[in-house]
């Protein structure tokens, strides 16, 4: 199964499209990363993502637990067991890159350290707008480290 490279751009063989602003696939046009809408081309439709494993771009991270289709607001969280203690993340929908349905496997991507640096999941607190606008500007943060020239 091939997996997308995180540093590679999804959606088309030229990088920069829309005035040389660059794009993402599933992402708003000049290159906005839109941290809590799925990608078009990742697979997800509506499936009950709910109990399937999730690989980082370097191993795996847990089960999930939760998985939103909400209309601009989707979301995973993810139980990575003993990876980080028991610990729970979030992971905006738009890091997921690619799911398959045979293995019940979802690919994000990002890194594991990526994801156990982000601002820490408290499920009494995921659906205030303070703690999504932190998560998903830390997410798309990350892109930020994407070698000069990428789209993302």
């Amino acid at each position: 199964m091939d997996r997308l490279d995180p540093h590679s751009a999804h959606a088309t063989t030229d990088p920069m499209v829309d005035d040389g602003q660059g794009a993402i696939a599933g992402g708003a046009p000049g290159g906005a990363f839109d941290p809590w809408t799925y990608r078009d081309e990742a697979g997800v439709a509506d499936a009950d993502l709910v109990g399937y494993r999730v690989e980082a771009t370097d191993g795996g991270i847990g089960r999930i637990d939760e998985a939103s289709h909400e209309v601009g607001g989707s979301y995973l969280v993810v139980d990575t067991g003993p990876w980080i203690f028991g610990r729970k993340v979030m992971l905006p929908a738009g890091t997921v890159n690619q799911v398959d349905h045979d293995d019940r496997r979802v690919h994000v991507d990002r890194t594991r350290d990526q994801i156990k640096a982000a601002p820490g999941y408290d499920e009494n607190s995921h659906s205030d707008t303070a703690f999504r606008d932190n998560l998903g500007g830390y997410y798309d943060d990350t892109y930020g480290n994407l070698p000069p020239g990428t789209a993302r």
